[in-house]
């Protein structure tokens, strides 16, 4: 069992903090001769990155502050748990790393059916090598930070976010046969009585003859009746709906899924507490803390 403390290290003092990113690479070098050259072989292990904090300078002027950071050291048993920590330039799924996220940041990583990882890619704004683009898994996103959307469009509900995996796990699908759709700057859709669609559903139109545009695009409903609903397309210039078409709320197949969020590193202690003491104005302390790459 792994065991992990959802709570961040404090940020409300002063950290002159170093860190740097490795990745797994294993190689294996070669002896040369007179007539073969040396040769070095490298093999990526795994394409996530791994990041090392060092705390050079911490310094703790207030007891209160001290005594938090003294707690969750002994709270962790030293390197045995971890924990979170708030990286000041690197918090964010946002292309500077800390601007406020977007629905559209980053595809999400299938794990089954109806459950997606939060992820963030690394190296984006430059083609990468056949591999793809490093990633770093997002365990520890901030809570009511998680934004996410479906085929280019933000969903705002229907499903849940779990800030202690970073997993998205989406509703049941609801899924409505169609049998009339309006021509209007907010689309009527007929689909029935007893339909469970309610407003901020967000609904995957396929199947539709005549009025084809509407194949593809995603709406949020808007408002509802027993046996309508009214969603956040405009089919002024769609062609006649002529018939058939269904809708479905989760995820189809073919359908981006994305995402972007605020989040915590987790990690913990990767060396002993050293405690440098002047009672008569602070306490400086000194670690290395590791990121954790599973939970």
């Amino acid at each position: 069992m792994a065991y992990f403390i959802e709570e961040r290290i404090p940020e409300c003092i002063r950290f002159d903090v170093g860190y740097e990113d490795d990745y797994a690479v294993e190689i294996t070098e070669s002896g040369g001769s007179d007539t073969v050259k040396a040769s070095e072989y490298r093999k990526l292990v795994h394409p996530y990155p791994r990041r090392r904090f060092t705390a050079v300078a911490y310094q703790l002027d207030r007891d209160e502050l001290y005594q938090k950071v003294f707690s969750l050291y002994h709270r962790a048993y030293g390197k045995f748990a971890g924990f979170r920590m708030k990286h000041l330039d690197d918090f964010t799924t946002a292309a500077n790393d800390r601007d406020a996220p977007t629905h559209t940041d980053y595809p999400l990583l299938l794990v089954s059916p109806g459950v997606y990882q939060l992820r963030k890619r690394y190296g984006r704004e430059k083609t990468p090598i056949a591999i793809s683009w490093p990633e770093r898994i997002i365990y520890k996103p901030v809570a009511n930070k998680v934004k996410v959307g479906l085929g280019g469009t933000e969903i705002l509900s229907g499903f849940t976010v779990d800030t202690t995996t970073g997993r998205v796990t989406f509703a049941a699908n609801k899924t409505r046969a169609i049998t009339a759709i309006s021509k209007a700057a907010n689309a009527v859709v007929t689909v029935g009585a007893g339909h469970t669609f309610a407003v901020n559903d967000s609904v995957h139109f396929s199947g539709v003859a005549g009025m084809t545009q509407i194949n593809g695009l995603r709406g949020t409903v808007l408002s509802f009746d027993a046996t309508t609903i009214t969603v956040t397309i405009n089919t002024v210039s769609f062609a006649n709906y002529t018939s058939g078409g269904t809708l479905n709320t989760q995820p189809q197949s073919g359908e981006s899924v994305t995402a972007g969020c605020e989040f915590d590193y987790p990690v913990r202690f990767n060396s002993s507490y050293s405690i440098i003491a002047n009672h008569a104005t602070s306490r400086m302390v000194e670690f290395e803390l590791i990121e954790l790459l599973s939970i």
